[in-house]
């Protein structure tokens, strides 16, 4: 077998980070090996070996692949440009990729795909746990609460939490009329806190813990 060592690679990491160990479905063509997840049991990876003529590629021996599924489409086009990735083999949707496991792609590039993959094909309530750290704008209508003074008395206050939301993001909030500027950005540091109100046009479910 061709490439036994960058194909070990990834499936050491996939332990490492994930817990998970490969399995090989089919008896046709055992070398297939397939990285799940642990709790609904999709593909987030396919290591695959083909002909390198499938992929447009001079000779006749086999070459390793892994198929991982990217998120995003146009970071998936930018890498179609580079030598070393293709379009999914056999996977028709247009988010899936290979990428050839030779050493023309090296290891360093794959490891944070196979992260993408990962969080690209988790279910929702876990997708939403594994990205990264986001930026929110939200706005605080001096109407309804004087967000000002809250801040000037404590350095982190409780606040109507926006879906989505989690701790270790980033809000920056926008003090309504007469200020009308951005005047603070905060650090998530609370989610999912149950709190339920509804008056006029402010309906609350639950509050988040944001601190200067």
């Amino acid at each position: 077998m061709n490439n036994v060592s960058l194909r070990g690679k990834i499936f050491e990491y996939a332990k490492e980070k994930y817990g998970t160990s490969p399995e090989y479905p089919w008896m046709k063509v055992p070398d297939y090996a397939v990285l799940r997840h642990s709790d609904g049991k999709k593909w987030y990876a396919l290591v695959m070996d083909i002909p390198k003529e499938k992929l447009g590629l001079r000779g006749k021996n086999r070459v390793d692949i892994l198929n991982l599924k990217l998120d995003d489409m146009m970071f998936a086009e930018m890498l179609l440009g580079k030598k070393g990735y293709f379009k999914g083999y056999h996977i028709s949707s247009g988010r899936w990729i290979s990428v050839l496991l030779d050493g023309t792609v090296p290891f360093r590039d794959i490891a944070p795909l196979i992260d993408i993959s990962f969080r690209a094909t988790a279910a929702a309530g876990k997708k939403r746990a594994l990205r990264p750290p986001k930026e929110w704008l939200i706005p605080a209508n001096p109407r309804y609460y004087d967000v000002v003074r809250a801040f000037e008395e404590n350095a982190e206050i409780e606040w109507k939490q926006g879906r989505g939301i989690k701790t270790g993001d980033t809000v920056y909030m926008y003090v309504g009329a007469p200020v009308s500027a951005v005047l603070y950005k905060c650090e998530v540091t609370q989610t999912d806190i149950p709190f339920e109100y509804s008056g006029g046009e402010i309906n609350i479910t639950a509050l988040m813990r944001i601190k200067l």
